[in-house]
């Protein structure tokens, strides 16, 4: 459940514990849930009411709740397990067989050959049918009698039983059963389901209500449950939640009109289409990526210098905006500076490689500064591309998937040819790419047109100053015998070398008894020093650049830079690489590898995630493992549908996204009933439609739409918005100093906040650390989010600014309310919920006559200026009543 209002510990004025009694008395019977600490993509839909018997006894809330949740699981899990018993279907060694062996197996007699005990390996087929070190074959195919597997895991004996009593892992009489019948079945083996690539399921006939394949599928699944999708949700939650997903913001309430209004046919996908050629769409969409790219405003580390990669981040919401291919916008991250003729716009891409923490702490050794680098960019490309946890391969060859220690060195040796040296903490390392705007280079081309008059004056006025013979240094001119050795050594430097620091001594030398040559010697600095401050405001995003002789590659002992061991050439993982084993070169060849039709897990991680991004789990729920040890997909044939549905249709982002909002599937009610979320408490089979709370930049962003507050600017620096004082001081050792912005800025899009890497912003929870590669991000609820949601600046600004614009358009109380409603819910209040409302706002209203004090206390928060014509106590129980309204559920929830 989405953070609520509760009195205790809140300010007076703000809605007691009687008003959420009688707002639940009037709440539609539907299940609820502590939701303490968990993941709530799988909350059933709610009322915008608290729960009051959770509120009451939120242990007993949540311990319902993980009781469900487990019950619903575990019924699940042997509906799944019945299934596969039944004696008339296969036994599938991908799907039944290989995540037991995984599990239970492999961490002993899997790849890690440094691991592997009793020269018996069980991951590949040569070695599973071969004999072990006791020379028994641990499978002979149709004959589980004779096969030594069978023996190991049914035995009584402590010392042959497998797996041993001190791994702490078991096998279940199930799945040993499996393991027998698959045996007799005749062993078939195949690779792991994400290891081949997907073939284009034949869409099922026979669901025709569907409105695209993805419900055909979701629709088999239901039917093989005994489970029935959900009617379609109203149009008035329909047009908020595509709204939200498509561009972070709520629809105005003028908009949600002219929706319901539109009754001719196609009107949702009318709307769709609008909200993708929208601007807002880029800003959206880029959230999740920049998270993945782990992209930050500085540096990292207890230095943690401002970095300027920005630009970087602008091109990021451009090219999910101009709809850029998908691979286009692959090869032009990972290695547009190697595509012919490359582009400004190309280089600036490849930015994605050099959004890695910078490491400028006194005594860290430049070396393994660098190779840590490569560590991150190894991993963040292995991680987003292919699913792949390869940061296990770093040190010895992975535990369980077929990844070995020279599969990661050989990847990393494409990024191992730039010229960064890993030494200091500069933020702005070469190679980097210059980017200034069109002020930056008209400024600082007329400075450095200045620069060469005034240095020109400079040497007319020493030769006169300091005449002497043709050739002769400026040392033998009588002027200067009797000069200070120092004053000569800075004078014997030509005047277009001398920098700030000599100008100053050479006028703070002349400045009692030559105020002309002072005048020349301070306008030659003033105007250097003008020009270096235009081109330190200059951004430079750090780019990939390779050098011209390629630098070799060592496999390192243990991921110890001090210990490389053989040499090894750029390559991809020999796995992956079946029918593709042509030599590589550089990263244009890894990045064109990882696009190919053939590479199978490119395209099935990417829908994955944007399945994410809309369902709030994926249809593969370990979204950054895609290996053995991750989930399998909850309906393959869907996964493998749209992965390749995406590479068919030329890598449409914006297509995949539109096939995905406009099916039945994401359309359904949010609403579920006890049974169903009893049966399915996740919303793994989709049978409703997708409800859990707003990520909280969301959650900021709508509250300053709401207000009519937000600055609509796109782009450029980063932003400074309200913070707590001393937060940056107690991370930085007082190094950094929090400079907060003021006017619009500070009412920009959430994704222009400055974002300091060793302290991200305070307003923002459930969100990746930008310090690693994140592809998903945990949604937890713990009070300290409604404290914020409640207390902190920016939101009670909020409920100021949208009190003050229902007062000032509205003259009575029910359509002041219905407007606020209406612009946060993006739905007019019931009419219970009106007189409830209004029953607070009139106890407000009493509250704050009697305390005229508190209320202009409260009506001072934020910087954005007051109507002075509103009355100050009315003002003030409006805020209250809106802050309420801004923090129910249902206003925190995308339903």
């Amino acid at each position: 459940m989405s953070p609520t209002r509760e009195d205790a510990g809140l300010s007076s004025g703000f809605p007691g514990r009687e008003d959420f009694q009688k707002m639940d008395a009037h709440s539609d019977p539907q299940p609820r849930s502590a939701g303490i600490l968990t993941d709530e993509s799988s909350s059933p839909r709610q009322t915008c009411w608290p729960d009051a018997d959770a509120r009451r006894n939120p242990l007993t809330g949540a311990a319902l709740r993980i009781g469900g949740v487990l019950f619903g699981a575990l019924a699940l899990i042997g509906q799944s397990l019945a299934a596969d018993l039944s004696p008339t279907e296969p036994v599938s060694f991908s799907r039944d067989i290989l995540p037991i062996l995984s599990d239970n197996c492999f961490a002993c007699h899997g790849p890690d050959e440094q691991a592997r005990k009793a020269k018996l390996r069980l991951d590949t087929r040569e070695g599973a049918f071969g004999k072990g070190k006791s020379g028994e074959f641990a499978l002979v195919p149709k004959d589980s009698h004779r096969s030594e597997i069978i023996r190991r895991l049914t035995t009584d004996n402590p010392d042959d039983v497998m797996p041993p009593p001190k791994s702490k892992r078991h096998v279940t009489p199930v799945q040993i059963e499996l393991i027998r019948r698959w045996i007799d079945q005749g062993a078939p083996w195949s690779r792991h389901w994400a290891f081949e690539p997907p073939i284009r399921p034949v869409v099922p006939a026979g669901f025709g209500h569907g409105r695209n394949p993805i419900d055909a599928w979701v629709q088999v699944r239901l039917a093989k449950e005994d489970l029935r999708a959900s009617p379609e949700a109203s149009r008035a939650t329909l047009v908020r939640r595509v709204t939200l997903d498509l561009t972070g913001l709520p629809p105005t309430p003028e908009e949600v009109s002219g929706f319901l209004k539109d009754l001719a046919p196609g009107a949702y996908d009318r709307l769709v289409d609008r909200l993708l050629a929208s601007p807002r769409y880029g800003e959206r969409m880029a959230w999740d990526w920049l998270e993945a790219a782990r992209y930050a405003d500085s540096n990292g580390y207890q230095g943690d210098s401002e970095r300027t990669m920005w630009p970087w981040r602008d091109w990021i919401v451009d090219a999910f905006n101009r709809n850029l291919p998908f691979d286009q916008f692959t090869v032009w991250q990972l290695a547009g500076d190697r595509l012919p003729l490359a582009t400004q716009e190309q280089r600036l891409a490849t930015g994605f490689l050099r959004n890695y923490m910078i490491n400028g702490e006194g005594g860290r050794i430049a070396e393994e500064n660098r190779i840590d680098y490569l560590f991150d960019q190894t991993e963040t490309v292995a991680t987003v591309w292919l699913g792949a946890t390869f940061n296990c391969t770093r040190c010895h060859d992975h535990k369980f998937d077929p990844y070995t220690q020279r599969d990661y060195y050989g990847m990393l040796a494409f990024f191992n040819q730039t010229a960064v040296d890993g030494s200091g903490g500069n933020p702005q390392a070469l190679p980097n790419l210059p980017l200034p705007s069109p002020e930056q280079s008209r400024r600082l081309g007329d400075l450095e047109a200045k620069l060469v008059s005034v240095i020109r004056a400079t040497e007319l006025f020493e030769m006169s100053k300091f005449a002497r013979e043709a050739g002769k240094p400026i040392e033998e001119a009588a002027a200067a015998k009797d000069l200070p050795k120092e004053v000569l050594e800075h004078l014997k430097v030509a005047p277009r070398d001398r920098d700030a620091g000599r100008l100053d001594k050479l006028a703070a030398h002349w400045k009692q008894n030559d105020p002309a040559y002072v005048r020349v010697i301070e306008e030659n600095s003033q105007t250097r020093k003008d020009r270096d401050a235009v081109a330190r405001s200059i951004p430079r995003p750090m780019v990939m650049e390779d050098m011209s002789k390629p630098r070799s590659t060592f496999i390192l002992n243990r991921g110890n830079y001090l210990k490389p061991g053989a040499e090894t050439g750029m390559s991809i993982p020999a796995n992956l690489s079946t029918g593709n084993t042509t030599s590589r070169s550089n990263r244009l060849d890894l990045a064109q590898w990882l696009m190919a039709p053939d590479n199978p897990l490119t395209a099935r991680v990417t829908v994955n995630r944007f399945w994410q991004m809309f369902f709030g789990v994926g249809l593969v729920k370990t979204a950054e493992d895609f290996g053995v040890q991750g989930e399998k997909p909850v309906n393959p044939e869907l996964l493998d549908w749209l992965a390749t549905e995406f590479v068919t249709t030329g890598w449409d982002m914006k297509r995949l996204v539109r096939t995905i909002v406009t099916s039945a599937t994401y359309q359904q009610s949010s609403k579920v009933t006890p049974e169903l979320f009893e049966r399915d408490p996740e919303n793994r089979l989709l049978a409703r439609g997708p409800r859990f709370r707003m990520p909280s930049w969301m959650i900021r962003d709508v509250a300053l739409t709401a207000a009519g507050m937000l600055t609509e600017q796109f782009g450029g620096a980063p932003i400074k918005p309200y913070q707590p004082t001393g937060v940056w001081e107690e991370a930085t050792f007082g190094n950094k100093r929090y400079e907060q912005d003021h006017g619009a800025a500070l009412y920009r899009r959430s994704l222009y906040v400055f974002w300091r890497r060793i302290i991200g912003p305070t307003m923002f929870f459930d969100v990746a650390s930008r310090q690693t590669c994140t592809v998903k991000t945990p949604r937890t609820n713990v009070p300290l989010h409604a404290l914020l949601t409640l207390n902190d600046t920016a939101y009670v600004e909020a409920a100021r600014g949208l009190a003050q614009r229902v007062l000032r358009g509205w003259d009575r109380d029910p359509e002041r309310l219905t407007i606020a409603c209406q612009e946060v819910l993006g739905r007019s209040p019931t009419a219970d919920e009106q007189r409830i409302l209004t029953h607070g706002l009139e106890r407000h209203r009493k509250n704050f006559a009697g305390d005229p004090a508190a209320a202009g206390r409260l009506l001072e928060v934020g910087e954005s200026p007051r109507d002075a014509n509103l009355d100050p106590g009315e003002h003030a129980a409006w805020t209250v009543l809106c802050s309420t309204i801004l923090n129910l559920d249902e206003a925190l929830t995308k339903e």
